[in-house]
């Protein structure tokens, strides 16, 4: 069965850059034309998306990494996540009748720092080529003279004008005059262009530092936030060892904690002996068996995953193919796996930017960026234009938890990217956004290449399925489904118990997915986009 939007794989024999927004991938490939490197593009990439991709990503967001090294053919990690304010505490939320981080406002947005910036500082100190400035021109550009709001970004606005409106620094850049802005009109944010610039100048300590920081910090503490300016200043990115498994011909690396990148690698270990390639494609089996696989995988998250600084979490054994063994008996090939036999918690509510790299050289850039929410905490700082995300809503307030909230602290993280190698050599650049969704959107790529011999975009075009809730008071073994899949396929899972949410044909929460292969026969870069975002392969 052949899917197709009509839209072809990208192709190009040098550069690479794909991402939720076509002009944000045109930034990217603008600097790898004038020789920057992967990271330089991923630089550049992420900066426009933050000023043109608000309600999904920003300066005040987290970032991890993973960048291949084509000279030495390492891959490294890079995390970029914020920690939490030193006077965070679990006491401080339970003296105010508090049992969870609230999802909005100050509290959420100023109880981690921002992590993002420093490690574009640490990633471009490592492996950039041109300056600092350069990479973030494109973005400067738009945020001071302004960028098109597309009819998702106008959607998204409407949808959370509440929330962006209780907000005056917040209004007056996403509500000008009070309404939200029509697509195809200009939207402005000076203030923004005005803090890049200072990253421009002076790198991270521009944006943790001089005026940025000092607003930064004032801001919180005239709203009652925690972040202060010795937070800031603490803020670091930290170089580490990705993770990694195989899936019958291919070694894929992922994020590993506090991220939960090691779930993909559990499910595709969980999957292995039942040889999905053999299946049909878009049939019942492989949805069935990947549902259960995830949801044994996301109890082993929701069980151990944390800050390993502040928590043991034994990732050799979860992503080890034994483990998989001693779960794999939980799994029921012919009925679904009631959830509270597999109990788990989690939203897949989320929103965030995904890009993938690859540079004439064969360097790589696997980089996913959020603000957690649509709009994080739809907080704006001040006069530093930038939207604070809500990641500490992530925390856990139980005292007893793995995840639960202390200072200095990093929260359990659903942003994860990947990269896949076959026979030695890098093959795939592939994520996401979707929060809870990513490992599942990540496996259903994977196994759409792997097993059934997709191209890219078809792997990404493909109907896509998400186990677990949107909201309260779903349950937490709804099976949200695009209506793509073939019939006999959907009535199929709902005869073995699967609770069906039939979407339409195409769902924009079925997730963004981005993704870069590359042929192993000519050195082709094939990229590939999601038509559920706003996003453009493109290359040189």
């Amino acid at each position: 069965m052949h899917i197709t939007t009509g839209r072809a794989v990208t192709m190009a024999p040098k550069g690479m850059v794909t991402c939720p927004h076509a002009l944000a991938s045109q930034a990217g490939v603008d600097v790898l034309r004038a020789g920057g490197s992967a990271v330089d593009a991923a630089v550049a990439t992420a900066a426009a998306l933050a000023v043109i991709y608000p309600h999904m990503t920003g300066l005040g967001g987290d970032a991890f990494w993973l960048i291949h090294d084509a000279a030495t053919g390492k891959v490294r990690y890079l995390d970029g996540g914020g920690r939490a304010a030193a006077s965070a505490s679990i006491d401080w939320f339970a003296q105010r009748g508090h049992t969870e981080v609230p999802f909005r406002g100050i509290l959420p947005a100023t109880l981690t720092t921002p992590g993002a910036v420093a490690s574009w500082g640490a990633a471009h100190a490592a492996h950039g080529r041109l300056p600092l400035a350069r990479c973030l021109q494109s973005a400067v550009d738009y945020a001071r003279d302004g960028f098109p709001v597309t009819e998702r970004l106008a959607g998204w606005i409407a949808a959370t004008r509440p929330e962006l409106a209780a907000h005056a620094h917040t209004a007056a850049i996403f509500l000008p005059g009070g309404e939200v802005p029509r697509a195809g009109s200009l939207l402005r944010n000076p203030d923004l262009a005005r803090t890049l610039q200072a990253v421009a100048a002076d790198g991270p300590a521009g944006f943790y530092g001089g005026a940025v920081g000092a607003e930064l910090a004032r801001f919180s503490a005239a709203q009652g936030g925690f972040f202060t300016q010795a937070d800031l200043s603490a803020q670091d990115a930290r170089w580490g060892e990705p993770i990694h498994g195989t899936y019958r011909d291919v070694t894929l690396y992922e994020t590993p904690a506090p991220t939960q990148g090691f779930t993909v690698l559990q499910m595709l270990n969980l999957l292995e002996p039942f040889e999905l390639h053999k299946q049909p494609f878009l049939g019942p089996e492989p949805a069935h068996l990947m549902v259960q696989a995830k949801q044994v995988a996301y109890h082993d998250r929701d069980r151990y995953l944390a800050d390993p600084a502040f928590a043991d979490v034994p990732m050799d054994r979860l992503i080890s193919k034994a483990h998989a063994d001693t779960r794999r008996p939980q799994m029921d090939p012919a009925r679904a796996l009631p959830w509270d036999q597999v109990s788990a918690d989690g939203s897949l509510t989320g929103d965030t930017v995904y890009i993938a790299v690859v540079d004439a050289d064969g360097n790589a850039v696997s980089l996913i960026h959020s603000l957690y929410g649509v709009f994080g905490s739809a907080v704006v700082a001040g006069n530093t234009g930038v939207v604070l995300q809500n990641r500490a809503a992530y925390f856990s307030l139980d005292p007893q938890h793995p995840n639960r909230l202390e200072p200095r602290k990093t929260p359990l993280h659903t942003l994860i990217a990947s990269m896949g190698f076959r026979q030695g050599k890098l093959w795939s650049v592939v994520g996401c956004m979707g929060a809870d969704g990513q490992p599942q959107i990540h496996l259903q790529t994977y196994v759409n290449l792997i097993d059934h011999g997709r191209n890219i975009q078809e792997a990404l075009e493909a109907p896509r399925w998400l186990s677990g809730r949107f909201a309260l008071g779903e349950a937490r073994d709804t099976l949200h489904i695009e209506a793509r899949f073939p019939a006999a396929t959907l009535d199929e899972l709902a005869r073995r118990g699967h609770p069906l949410d039939r979407w339409g044909d195409w769902h924009e929460l079925a997730g963004h997915a981005h993704g870069i292969v590359i042929d192993p026969d000519t050195g082709m870069r094939l990229g590939g986009s999601d038509p559920r975002s706003d996003g453009a392969a493109i290359g040189y």
